[in-house]
């Protein structure tokens, strides 16, 4: 048999019925290129692991204890065999065209490294972190702290984390693609180092597009198809599923994002700016953190 043009993997913690829905609409559409599917899943017991193996047989499952996203997907690293990796939400849907044109369109283009297709809201809305900017002082500061991106999404200079000056139907460039939906090649993914599992949640996507960019290769928002993402479920954020995330995992993913934040200044924004720049920034994360746990916990203390 001959192997897989495509690898997709999908990381999986607790979203059985988000993976079922997100493995039939894979199914549906599997004819579209040779490919094969891996599920890595970080110790659920929700019964995901039992649901692929009786309805997706041909699924292949590696099973682990809750090591995170960035060590989740890279525990299948040995097993995948297809020239190009797709890393997958489990709260996607695939839609007719999507695995076909992103495909063809990295195949197409040997100057690009990695692609995402436009990802889609429930409400219909583009989510926005399919397309990023890396998170420079100058970016952070408009994003986070200000929030100008939200007065002026449109600005080249306010509105530069989210491309909000490119129009969400233009096949550009970006700094980053997220993780939900991040298509590259498996050589690239070697030469590069896979995700770097010092991150445990955020952020590793950010990292990886550094990466690949430093190496020399574009990275690309295509468009031309999209797909639904469900989002947040993890992290509490989505209603439906809210009360099933219990606050010590909501706290944990959060908080993580945050540590997330200052792993990555300082290992790849650290050595572009003065020492008390630096000393600037790590504290205004720290800061960040305290603000982000306090919202956290009255956001779940005000639902109870």
């Amino acid at each position: 048999m001959s192997k897989p043009e495509l690898s997709i993997v999908i990381l999986n913690y607790n979203t059985k019925e988000l993976l079922e829905d997100c493995l039939n609409s894979i199914k549906k559409h599997e004819k579209e290129v040779l490919l094969e599917v891996i599920v890595s899943d970080n110790g659920s017991d929700d019964g995901s692991v039992v649901m692929v193996k009786n309805k997706f047989p041909r699924t292949r499952v590696f099973e682990g204890e809750n090591v995170g996203f960035a060590a989740g997907n890279n525990r299948v690293r040995k097993h995948v065999q297809g020239k190009m990796v797709l890393f997958l939400n489990p709260d996607t849907v695939v839609k007719k065209g999507v695995i076909k044109e992103t495909v063809a369109y990295l195949r197409e283009h040997k100057d690009v490294g990695a692609l995402s297709c436009k990802l889609v809201l429930p409400d219909g809305s583009l989510d926005r972190d399919t397309r990023r900017s890396f998170p420079t002082p100058w970016v952070t500061f408009t994003h986070l702290v200000l929030r100008l991106d939200r007065i002026f999404p449109r600005s080249r200079l306010f509105g530069k984390y989210w491309y909000g000056y490119v129009p969400e139907s233009t096949t550009h460039e970006v700094d980053a693609l997220q993780g939900a939906f991040f298509l590259t090649w498996k050589t690239i993914l070697d030469k590069v180092g896979w995700f770097d599992e010092g991150y445990y949640f955020d952020a590793e996507d950010i990292d990886l597009s550094w990466r690949i960019k430093k190496a020399g290769y574009k990275l690309i928002y295509y468009p031309k198809v999209s797909m639904l993402h469900i989002k947040g479920v993890t992290k509490g954020k989505v209603k439906k599923w809210r009360k099933k995330v219990p606050l010590q995992q909501r706290l944990k993913l959060r908080m993580a994002g945050v540590d997330s934040m200052e792993r990555f200044y300082r290992k790849n924004l650290w050595g572009q700016y003065p020492l008390i720049f630096n000393i600037f920034m790590i504290l205004g994360i720290r800061i960040f953190k305290l603000i982000r746990k306090a919202g956290v916990l009255l956001s779940y203390y005000t639902e109870r």
